[in-house]
């Protein structure tokens, strides 16, 4: 299939380009800067320049480009969003990034659709610790900016699941971890000692991103028209147990406690993230479905060859020791 790929230069869209190739797949990636598209025309991919929120400059940009299907894959996240202020260009992308890419997609001809969902469209509240399946209903938002969230990543979903003519397909990722900003900072963090934990943390589902990319992989091949699937890896941890596994894995000690009370006077948005939203997911379907597996069962593993990638960043950032050729 020949792939238009939003977010190609981001977290995830780095990967997946690699990984489509891999399959088979001709990729056109859209970013919004030069230097993006000359980044994925080293990766082997074609390069479009073109802001999806833009409608009118993403269609001039895409004429006369043809592709079997899009894949959105859009953030404005290059980190882990500290507050709610974080979420806001997301939250655009979800929405108005999406219809504007649904108006793409039959520009170019795509007949699928894949698009990146999260793990809270299933709302930022309690849902106690046995895992969630795609059939659980989804539960209120969680209140103030929460709802704001949680309402484009349904949009989106829906926008995509119901468009007429077009076999739309939402992954419903969990938690991004991997050689990636966000992971090595939360390492750069443990290293130094500045990383807190709640003290009874929530629960939670990750997901390493190759791992996410291949289970996109999947989807664009095998996924059930109209059907969300969760992307996870096997085990969901606690937020208190995950920041345990990446201070071990920078070599620090144990992260230091903060009551959850005190932890959510410190960042409100995280706060209420790890000791007020408790989500698991199950992703029997997509391995049932898809075909799909996570190579890393748990973060334990995961981040274990994560922090090798990240010494090795980190030594060369460092450069050769003085007096050394």
């Amino acid at each position: 299939m020949r792939v238009l790929l939003a977010g190609a230069t981001g977290v995830i869209g780095r990967p997946l380009v690699e990984r489509l190739h891999a399959a088979g797949h001709d990729v056109v990636g859209l970013t919004r800067r030069e230097s993006g598209a000359r980044r994925l025309r080293d990766a082997g991919a074609h390069g479009v320049v073109a802001d999806i929120l833009d409608r009118e400059e993403l269609l001039r940009a895409l004429d006369g480009v043809r592709a079997d299907a899009v894949v959105h894959e859009g953030t404005a996240l290059t980190r882990t969003p500290m507050a709610h202020r974080d979420l806001y260009p997301t939250d655009r992308l979800r929405t108005r990034g999406t219809a504007n890419l649904l108006h793409a997609a039959r520009q170019v001809g795509a007949a699928r659709f894949v698009t990146q969902s999260f793990l809270y469209v299933y709302g930022f509240v309690d849902h106690g610790t046995v895992p969630l399946a795609e059939d659980a209903p989804l539960r209120a938002a969680g209140g103030g900016s929460f709802d704001v969230h949680v309402a484009a990543m349904r949009a989106n979903e829906e926008h995509v699941l119901t468009a007429p003519g077009l076999d739309g397909v939402a992954l419903r990722y969990g938690f991004f971890y991997g050689s990636e900003p966000g992971t090595f900072g939360l390492l750069d963090m443990a290293a130094k000692r500045r990383l807190p934990a709640p003290a009874r943390g929530t629960v939670l589902s990750a997901v390493h991103v190759e791992d996410a990319a291949a289970a996109t992989v999947a989807a664009l091949e095998h996924g059930r028209p109209g059907q969300a699937y969760n992307v996870a890896d096997d085990r969901p941890v606690t937020w208190t147990e995950y920041l345990d596994v990446v201070a071990a894995a920078a070599g620090a000690p144990t992260p230091w406690r903060l009551p959850n009370a005190a932890f959510a006077l410190v960042s409100p948005y995280l706060g209420a993230v790890m000791t007020r939203a408790s989500i698991g997911l199950d992703s029997t379907r997509a391995k049932r479905e898809l075909g799909w597996s996570p190579r890393h069962a748990d973060v334990r593993e995961g981040l274990a060859a994560v922090a090798e990638d990240w010494r090795r960043a980190a030594a060369q950032r460092r450069g050769p020791a003085p007096g050394r050729s």
